[in-house]
């Protein structure tokens, strides 16, 4: 069976996607270069846009497309108590028809914290995926203990993991990998040089086999998620091109 490969809107960059009239004209595109589905940023969302998530829904059906949806919001505030967003933020990927939400970790402090999940996510038809990101808390430990915790508590939620934010936070990919992988459910395909002591993302074909290599330590049915930069005259190609590799590799 061939992997499931998603299109963040984010690879096309801020500025593209604000130039082409936003996420939804990106559709076609992604539904042309073969894609399975789209991952939605909500802070690429105007008030307009979130206001008329319906349409947004059916224009992704109508494309062939499963949704997901990524806010820019932890699942824990500073302090350690579960995001009060949460509930509004599962309400609007259901909407959106999304197959899960996508959040960072947060201030994970215990699993007496994150219980209210268990009912939340029951009464939801959203899943819950939480993404290493590039705060403190998206290091390899707080992640190992919000694993730990889920694991044995059993509540239903699994990681997204983001290859390439390791290196921002100092963190070693691979070894996160090796820890992780059971939990994983989705994976974030990125590649990222050092350019005067600072990272930034690059598309597969200009990195390293680093990213190949560790597709190869995590979950083979897990959904890969292209995050990294798509760029060219001709989108479509270029997003095309990638599907490709990805479903292939």
């Amino acid at each position: 069976m061939k992997n499931a490969i998603i299109v963040v809107t984010a690879a096309y960059g801020n500025s593209r996607v604000t130039e082409l009239g936003g996420q939804q004209a990106l559709l076609p595109i992604i539904a042309a270069a073969g894609a399975d589905g789209v991952e939605i940023r909500r802070e690429l969302l105007s008030e307009q846009e979130l206001n008329a998530l319906p349409t947004f829904a059916a224009a992704i059906a109508s494309h062939h497309l499963k949704a997901c949806y990524s806010a820019p919001q932890a699942l824990f505030t500073d302090s350690g108590a579960l995001n009060p967003d949460l509930p509004a933020l599962l309400e609007e990927a259901k909407t959106l028809n999304a197959h899960w939400l996508k959040v960072s970790l947060g201030n994970f402090q215990s699993s007496h914290a994150a219980e209210p999940l268990r009912a939340l996510l029951a009464d939801s038809s959203v899943a819950l995926v939480v993404e290493n990101d590039q705060t403190r808390y998206g290091k390899l430990a707080p992640m190992q203990r919000f694993q730990a915790a889920i694991s044995v508590t059993n509540l239903p939620v699994t990681l997204t993991f983001d290859m390439a934010n390791w290196l921002w936070v100092g963190e070693s990919p691979e070894l996160a990998a090796s820890k992780l992988a059971p939990l994983v459910s989705y994976i974030h395909v990125k590649a990222a040089e050092a350019r005067h002591d600072r990272f930034h993302a690059v598309a597969l074909d200009q990195a390293e086999p680093r990213w190949l290599e560790m597709l190869r330590q995590l979950p083979g049915d897990a959904p890969r998620g292209i995050e990294f930069p798509l760029e060219g005259d001709d989108l479509t190609a270029v997003t095309r091109h990638y599907v490709n590799l990805l479903r292939e590799v």
